[in-house]
């Protein structure tokens, strides 16, 4: 797994995770049970048509027209490539003009079913994998895993051998309250881990997984290989000073906060990891 891949669980989604939960001196909660955020989830049902009409809700007029147009264009389409193009044009409408998730990703998700490509496949499951790995509502955590999953499980039918894509579905099992076993989705990871323990992208999501359980010692040390072996992986450096918060080690706590504090640029979320600091030195 290349570093810029490892990336892209974080991205740019990191910095407003920071501000989230560093915006305020209140240490982060311990992890709730995983029965309970599957009960939630389960109770609390998410249909795409309804993320659509409220999405269409926060959006202009004009912008309404526009997108009347190409939906229409969808209904009329009766060949592949017809939908597959106005799909990548809704898409685009989400993301550019609208600056809408989840729409954005369902279009790009759908254009990709059709092209049946591995590439297109596991590009637009890597979208609802980046915001099921930040996500905090149970309904919208299971929403986001079971489309990333349809779209993993197509791309392991064509590569069956793709270590990423198994590693993303483990993923869904771990973080999408889509099975009340959540070692379903921990094996196949574990297996990859056991062959090539330097597959980054399988440590973070297993570090992701114990941090989420509580199993602050075992999240731990897979966010310290992972530094170890990537110096400049915030993500997991920001991982690590949580975990040591939430272990009440204050003192490693604020080791890990002032070397991400040195490594960001953004002068809002320095400002919060300093107030954090702050409150764990008081």
């Amino acid at each position: 797994m290349k570093k810029q891949q490892l990336l892209l669980i974080g991205g740019a989604v990191l910095l407003f995770a920071i501000l989230l939960y560093m915006g305020s001196t209140v240490a982060p909660k311990a992890p709730a049970a995983a029965s309970t955020a599957q009960n939630s989830a389960d109770n609390q049902h998410i249909k795409f048509e309804d993320l659509l009409v409220k999405a269409k809700e926060k959006i202009r007029p004009d912008q309404v027209l526009r997108l009347n147009s190409l939906e229409n264009s969808v209904v009329r389409g009766d060949i592949n490539d017809q939908k597959i193009h106005v799909y990548h044009q809704l898409a685009r409408f989400w993301s550019d003009s609208a600056k809408l998730f989840e729409p954005y990703a369902w279009y790009t998700g759908e254009a990709a079913k059709l092209e049946n490509s591995e590439k297109s496949l596991t590009f637009a499951a890597q979208l609802y994998i980046d915001n099921l790995v930040t996500e905090g509502d149970p309904a919208m955590q299971h929403w986001l895993a079971e489309q990333a999953k349809d779209l993993l499980e197509k791309a392991l039918v064509i590569n069956p051998n793709n270590d990423s894509s198994k590693i993303s579905l483990g993923a869904c099992y771990i973080f999408g309250n889509i099975s009340d076993n959540p070692m379903q989705g921990i094996m196949p990871i574990r297996e990859i881990v056991q062959k090539n323990p330097n597959n980054l992208y399988a440590q973070m999501i297993l570090g992701l997984g114990g941090k989420k359980s509580g199993q602050l010692d075992k999240a731990i040390e897979r966010f310290l290989l992972i530094v170890n072996k990537d110096p400049e992986n915030l993500e997991a450096i920001f991982h690590l000073a949580e975990c040591y918060e939430m272990h009440n080690d204050k003192t490693n706590a604020v080791k890990w906060y002032s070397l991400a504090a040195k490594k960001i640029k953004v002068p809002e979320a320095k400002e919060a990891i300093a107030k954090r600091i702050a409150e764990l030195n008081k």
